[in-house]
């Protein structure tokens, strides 16, 4: 798991290596970037489509999932919301053009179609037909090599990038405000203590929740962990344009650690490449978290 973190950063490094002194380049670079993010969310949206057995123990699924969704990102938003009660809105950068309410609305509802057009194909598709895990990978590898690109060329030293207090403050605010949701579904749903901690640990890291969870728990909570972090990504995909202003503490923060990876496009194009640092610290740190933590907790099951 270490190495899967490692291996998300190799992109960045080498992007960040490479000095660009066409300005007209980097504007083409960053619209690629901006292209990409559709991409790979709609890639999204065919993968949902291929889960297995969703159909099966729905209505459990949908109490648990709906609860532990609500309870955690309800706590994050309020706690990051805190967070950023004193902090000024997000200046606007070169080359990015300032947006209204409408207009971001706009974009979060336009991302939100690209994940259910792709969900709609994957339906169309024979499940498996297509290698779509290994596409989104190459996908966001390369597209975060051209977010490493342009933090190197926005004049960003390694310092700015590495040693960032606001990353520490949103990862720290994020577990403590998790932990608390986590234990309240918890607690609504009539579970113990470590299951509603462990749930709420893998900070959108879905693809370890389910894995982990499902092979301690079994199957079906296997599949609420899952789905309970599909749902804050999905959340935080449409939630990021309209929060990144105001409150770029809730808007990098919700990501959890898929700031880190899948949200981080979304992140870089709703509050530009200034946030990037931020939101790959933060990320990087929940990620490294995530899989102790989760660890931790479980292993009370057998205890």
């Amino acid at each position: 798991m270490l190495f899967d973190v490692l291996l998300i950063m190799l992109p960045l490094v080498l992007g960040y290596g490479i000095r660009v002194s066409s300005s007209l380049l980097l504007k083409r670079l960053q619209w690629l970037t901006s292209q990409m993010v559709y991409l790979i969310l709609g890639l999204m949206g065919i993968g949902l489509a291929f889960i297995d057995n969703l159909g099966e123990h729905m209505a459990q699924l949908v109490q648990t999932v709906a609860l532990f969704a609500v309870c955690i990102c309800g706590c994050n938003l309020v706690a990051l919301w805190w967070q950023d009660r004193r902090r000024p809105p997000l200046q606007e950068e070169d080359g990015l053009s300032t947006q209204s309410k409408w207009q971001m609305a706009k974009e979060s509802l336009r991302m939100a179609l690209v994940v259910v057009l792709g969900f709609a194909v994957g339906l169309l598709l024979e499940k498996g037909s297509l290698p779509v895990h290994t596409w989104s990978n190459w996908a966001l590898m390369l597209l975060l090599f051209f977010i490493g690109i342009q933090m190197r060329n926005s004049g960003m030293t390694l310092r700015q990038i590495l040693i960032n207090g606001w990353a520490l403050k949103i990862a720290a605010t994020l577990v403590v405000s998790s932990w608390i949701g986590g234990l309240l579904a918890g607690w609504l749903l009539g579970y113990p203590w470590y299951q509603g901690l462990a749930l709420s640990s893998a900070f959108g890291w879905y693809s370890l929740s389910g894995i982990l969870v499902g092979g301690e728990l079994g199957p079906i909570m296997g599949s609420a962990a899952f789905l309970n972090d599909l749902v804050r990504e999905l959340l935080a995909i449409v939630l990021i344009p309209l929060l990144m202003r105001r409150h770029a503490s809730a808007a990098i923060g919700l990501g959890g650690a898929t700031a880190l990876d899948f949200t981080l496009p979304v992140i870089q194009k709703a509050g530009g490449i200034q946030v990037v640092p931020v939101a790959v610290v933060s990320g990087f740190i929940l990620s490294l978290l995530g899989p102790v933590l989760m660890l931790t907790f479980l292993s009370f099951h057998h205890g």
